[in-house]
């Protein structure tokens, strides 16, 4: 399928995904989801894709919502776009390929959200974060409530949000918010790198220990812990298994299957 306002290119087990509508900043409007959503079932599909970086044309990553479509809504369909986008943003969290947002310019208020359902984020040193809806009148309305704290805790989420301040980079380093901060022109670069430490590594393993570390937002410690050990155990059902133990018995580099 062609798209409007995204661009997917595979590179063998590697996709990268990136936001293409500069004249806009990459905001994110009614069309951009649907493809969003459009793209990321298709790449779920396609058993030979294990990671995706996600990154954005010109200088924005996301610089957030569609202010021009989003000023004439009404309440009821509000509600229903806030619910689109945590669809999309939880296609990603369930899954089984790993997201790498890679952070090239402005990530506000619902382009810092998309970053924040990545996997992992790594960010140009000219990145910009923040949630400043509340200087327009509304909140943080696609998942920024609810997964800000969870990665940086509630008091300095709370501080971002009431406040509707934008950081650097830098800044969101020094938070957790982000993994790392690169030079701008070795960006992309640098989250190919990242990828490549992922892939290099049993495939059907990275989907259970990101579908535990999901499990961990959303249930009691017990709950997680009683995931963790029926996932542990699966993981001795295959064949990556004795293969990685094996290799590392005899010294040697592991041959993993190519996907899961």
């Amino acid at each position: 399928m062609e798209y409007q306002t995204i661009i997917v290119e595979q590179d063998g087990a590697l996709c990268t995904l990136t936001m293409n509508n500069p004249k806009t900043l990459n905001a994110l409007g009614d069309v951009t989801i649907q493809e969003l959503s459009h793209a990321l079932t298709a790449i779920e599909a396609n058993p030979e894709i294990r990671v995706v970086i996600i990154t954005g044309s010109g200088k924005a990553f996301v610089a957030g919502a569609d202010i021009a479509e989003m000023s004439v809504l009404a309440a009821e369909r509000a509600r229903q776009l806030g619910k689109e986008t945590h669809a999309v943003y939880r296609q990603m969290g369930q899954s089984s390929k790993i997201f790498i947002a890679a952070v090239n310019g402005f990530a506000l208020g619902g382009g810092c959200e998309y970053a924040l359902a990545c996997d992992l984020r790594i960010a140009s040193d000219r990145a910009k974060f923040g949630l400043p809806e509340v200087s327009l009148g509304i909140l943080p309305g696609g998942g920024g409530t609810q997964r800000l704290p969870r990665l940086v805790g509630s008091a300095k989420a709370a501080e971002l949000m009431f406040t509707a301040d934008i950081i650097s980079a830098e800044e969101a380093l020094a938070l957790g918010l982000v993994n790392s901060v690169v030079p701008a022109e070795e960006l992309l670069e640098a989250a190919q790198k990242l990828a490549a430490r992922i892939l290099k590594n049993a495939p059907l393993a990275v989907v259970y220990a990101k579908k535990c570390l999901r499990q961990s937002e959303e249930s009691t410690l017990e709950a997680g812990l009683e995931y963790e050990s029926t996932l542990f155990g699966m993981c001795f059902a295959t064949e990556d298994q004795k293969e990685g133990m094996r290799a590392f018995l005899e010294k040697r580099p592991a041959e993993f299957q190519k996907n899961v």
